[in-house]
């Protein structure tokens, strides 16, 4: 046997989904910041994404963490997000699985009952309040960056299905946010086919219609997800939402979506609907949640935001060994639209 590179991976899941975490093998990656640090990885390193991600070794529902360095002195370490088509600056779900792996496997200290740490994600800078007992991280609260609306109330146009109403909002990515019912969905698990493909139609659309700038860092990827929202309602005086975020090439979040809860509290806040403070449990389609709140207002350029907390819970599932054999064939991934909608 012969490895060009192997990588210690540790598999992880929050609320169903995914989000496993490269703890060794990287290397040096160069950059001033974590989110320069990601710009040079997918420039020079995309193969390590594409090995872990794409098959034979990974799938569509499958996420990955490149724990870095921090560049920020207030920072104990940074991560680059990589998903199966892109970088996100920012997303929840893999924050409460890094921050768990970081803790559980000793590479940051853990103090009992509360731990309290800061990641460099390519956004920004994001605290955790992380919940301890045993051993165990039983919650892990992050505080994101600002979050914000783009658009309330516009149209686009959606092949097959006419004009579709969708709000625009910034979590950590911009997400096109739908009613789910006004389009015929209950968010049941049954229907997961179905919202991915009518999901992937409107993310296309809306990137396309309607252009969305992060004011303070045009780099950041346009729309790129879009959300079908459940109907609120309210339980012994919590507000609640179901809600399905179609993540590309095609498929669904398993968990509530920490960037999609950030998002959707943006558009909550602009409409009235949810104050700073006020609970709100956001519940995937499989069932799991997310304790989210808004903890203050703030601006994003000319934008009134929100700077938003989500909590979850994560569970490591393995630690494993991954080598890339310089004589395979398929080192570097490949996809079938039999799993993934379409290839990539």
């Amino acid at each position: 046997m012969q490895w060009k590179r192997t990588l210690t991976v540790v598999g992880c899941h929050v609320g169903g989904e995914a989000n496993d975490v490269v703890t060794g093998g990287l290397g040096e990656i160069r950059g001033s910041s974590v989110f320069e640090k990601r710009l040079y990885f997918e420039q020079h390193y995309d193969q390590l994404r594409r090995s872990l991600l794409l098959e034979p070794r990974g799938g569509p529902t499958r996420c990955v963490n490149f724990v870095v360095p921090a560049c920020d002195p207030r920072a104990q370490l940074g991560y680059i997000i990589a998903e199966a088509t892109e970088y996100p600056a920012m997303s929840g779900s893999n924050t409460i699985c890094t921050a768990t792996v970081l803790l559980e496997t000793g590479m940051l200290p853990m103090t009992e009952p509360v731990t309290e740490i800061v990641l460099e994600s390519p956004a920004g800078l994001i605290p955790l309040h992380c919940e301890c007992s045993n051993g165990k991280v039983t919650s892990v609260r992050f505080t994101n960056q600002p979050s914000f609306v783009q658009y309330l109330d516009a149209h686009v146009e959606v092949p097959g299905h006419g004009s579709v109403p969708v709000d625009v909002a910034w979590g950590g990515m911009h997400y096109a946010i739908v009613d789910a019912q006004s389009l015929g969905f209950s968010l049941t698990p049954d229907e997961a086919r179905d919202i991915c493909a009518l999901g992937q139609l409107i993310t296309e659309a809306a990137a396309e219609q309607l252009p969305a700038v992060h004011p303070e860092e045009p780099r950041y990827a346009g729309i790129t997800l879009t959300e079908f929202a459940g109907p609120l309602r309210r339980e012994e005086g919590v507000t609640r939402s179901r809600n399905a975020v179609v993540v590309p090439p095609g498929r669904l979040d398993r968990s509530p979506c920490g960037t999609g809860s950030s998002a959707r509290m943006a558009v909550l806040s602009a409409r009235g609907l949810l104050a700073p403070g006020e609970p709100f449990m956001h519940e995937s389609i499989i069932g799991s949640l997310f304790s989210c709140r808004i903890e203050e207002a703030s601006t994003v350029g000319s934008h009134p935001a929100i700077i938003p907390s989500v909590a979850g819970q994560a569970w490591i599932t393995g630690i494993s060994q991954v080598g890339m054999d310089p004589t395979d064939p398929f080192a570097d991934g490949y996809t079938l639209p039999d799993v993934w909608l379409r290839s990539i």
